[in-house]
């Protein structure tokens, strides 16, 4: 300007450019700015969001968790029989306490039952299991049921009676035991259930044996 290369004109022009160009400067510095505040009070958002979500996920699982111990706890209030049958010598009232080992009822289970049979040893020696036996309960009128023999007892009822008696004496007399035989009725007892205690005769065909 001093030596004339360009006018005073032109100078503040120039000078009004710059002042003009750096308030724009200025401005877009402060919106940075403000940009990179509400950036950083996002993130903060986010991860208390993050956080809040967690807090969320935990709180659930203990939910589940404390679902999960009622439904145990609901489940050990139900006491399961383990067949199907009838309720007899009920010895639990409603409102009672129960202690481990305490006896509460007997399931008889109807629909399964199945007669045991005492025979003599000397009448064991034909049969095995699988043969068809014939039925007769006194309750009944003496009808005749049919079934088959399924099982033998392992030792004589002598050997399992609560006294077991003692013959090793000097005086010994052979008295023929009795082994229990258990029968599998083949027909359904709807009709005619057959109770425990019930007095029935047992014939077990063992002719094909003989």
């Amino acid at each position: 300007v001093h030596d004339q290369a360009a006018s005073a004109q032109r100078l503040e022009s120039a000078q009004s450019s710059f002042a003009q160009a750096r308030a724009t400067l200025d401005a877009a510095v402060a919106h940075q700015h403000q940009q990179d505040l509400a950036l950083t009070i996002a993130r903060g958002r986010e991860q208390l969001a993050q956080a809040t979500l967690q807090g969320s996920i935990a709180r659930q699982a203990q939910a589940r968790a404390l679902l999960t111990l009622a439904d145990n706890a609901l489940q050990d209030t139900l006491i399961r029989a383990p067949m199907d049958g009838v309720v007899g010598q009920r010895k639990v009232r409603e409102r009672q306490y129960l202690a481990p080992g305490l006896p509460l009822l007997a399931v008889v289970p109807v629909q399964q039952a199945y007669v045991v049979a005492n025979f003599k040893e000397t009448q064991l020696q034909h049969m095995h299991p699988g043969q068809p036996v014939e039925v007769r309960v006194d309750s009944f009128g003496g009808q005749r049921l049919h079934g088959h023999l399924a099982s033998f007892s392992p030792g004589s009822g002598a050997v399992f009676a609560l006294l077991p008696s003692d013959n090793a004496t000097g005086n010994f007399t052979k008295i023929v035991q009795r082994f229990a035989v258990r029968v599998l009725l083949d027909q359904p007892l709807d009709a005619a259930p057959i109770l425990p205690g019930m007095s029935v005769v047992a014939t077990v065909d063992t002719r094909d044996e003989r």
